[in-house]
């Protein structure tokens, strides 16, 4: 049974007419009525009683009508669906990110892009990388800004290498610096009490990779915490913390202290499963990513601390703040 012989059938139906239901449907007689032939010959029964002058349902005929006609605006519909969510006015794309980057970084981006595709439903999951790694291998996620080098190779996933993410040391803003002279080394935080975040946190395991590099096992005052909690738990005093520079920016109540050159950093990339291409509209999120990242380096307007890995070079703009290098990771 075809979609064409349902809706020549369907034609004639209405019409009770053989020439009328060709013309309706752009065919030649003959051929309208040899299709319907063929569809009774798969049904094994007869749709029309022919008459000369008179084309009327038989008992089959009726009862095939309507599903023929739900078959054909079911068709209809899920044309429409299609083609709605080609040129991206339906549909939606799951992301994920770190804490930081949903605080730092995506506002902006997304705002972008809904302005160009209010249709498109975001869905946005906030997890460390280990847990986002995981959530696009299985397809649960189309896109993740993840921290890289990932923790472990996954060979499903394709990853693209965006920014370069500049750290640096809160401490509450009511107490003194720290430490003479406003910057730092990773070796000044042995015997700091810090704030550290809970485990499988990225944060958590940068630090302690750059830490133990230094030759040290670091001091917790307090463990536990996601961005907010460490932030206010900085805020109380109770200790210091390692956190981006995009994030500690934002937060007046705190302390920012930079460490000396060459600094510590960490890179922010783009993935996705490799063995398939994202959804349309999860591909138009990538370029809209992409072109407000273009954008916002050339005009010196990333978030602070922050700054572009141009495609292909491996290499992006600097920004005011001098350029570090990345230490040992963990």
């Amino acid at each position: 049974m075809q979609l064409q012989q349902l809706a020549y059938f369907v034609a004639v139906a209405e019409l009770r007419h053989f020439t009328r239901a060709a013309e309706r449907v752009h065919v030649a007689q003959p051929s309208l009525s040899q299709q319907i032939r063929a569809l009774e010959r798969e049904l094994g029964a007869e749709l029309f009683r022919r008459a000369r002058g008179n084309i009327a349902l038989t008992d089959a005929g009726e009862a095939l009508l309507p599903l023929a006609r739900r078959i054909l605006a079911d068709t209809d519909t899920a044309r429409l669906e299609v083609q709605e969510l080609v040129q991206l006015r339906r549909g939606r794309v799951r992301l994920g990110a770190t804490p930081s980057l949903c605080t730092g970084l995506l506002p902006d981006v997304l705002r972008a892009y809904h302005q160009r595709y209010p249709g498109i439903h975001l869905i946005i999951e906030e997890a460390g990388s280990r847990d986002l790694v995981r959530e696009v291998a299985t397809g649960n996620l189309d896109l993740a800004l993840l921290i890289l080098p990932l923790q472990s190779h996954d060979p499903a996933l394709a990853t693209t290498e965006l920014l370069r993410e500049e750290l640096v040391v809160v401490s509450p803003a009511s107490e003194p610096p720290p430490w003479e002279g406003g910057r730092l080394r990773i070796e000044d935080l042995r015997d700091q009490p810090l704030v550290m975040f809970r485990r499988g946190y990225d944060l958590r395991e940068f630090t302690l990779g750059a830490c133990r590099a230094a030759g040290f096992e670091p001091t917790f005052a307090v463990e536990g915490g996601e961005m907010d909690a460490v932030l206010g738990f900085v805020e109380a005093g109770l200790g210091m913390a390692v956190v981006p520079r995009m994030v500690a920016d934002r937060r007046d109540s705190v302390r920012v202290t930079r460490f000396a050159d060459p600094g510590l950093h960490r890179t922010i990339g783009l993935g996705r499963r490799n063995d398939v291409e994202p959804p349309r509209a999860a591909r138009e999120l990538r370029q809209v990513l992409v072109d407000y990242l273009t954008r916002a380096a050339d005009a010196n307007d990333l978030p602070p601390g922050t700054r572009a890995i141009r495609a292909g070079s491996g290499t992006g703009r600097r920004r005011r703040t001098p350029k570090a290098a990345t230490p040992p990771e963990d």
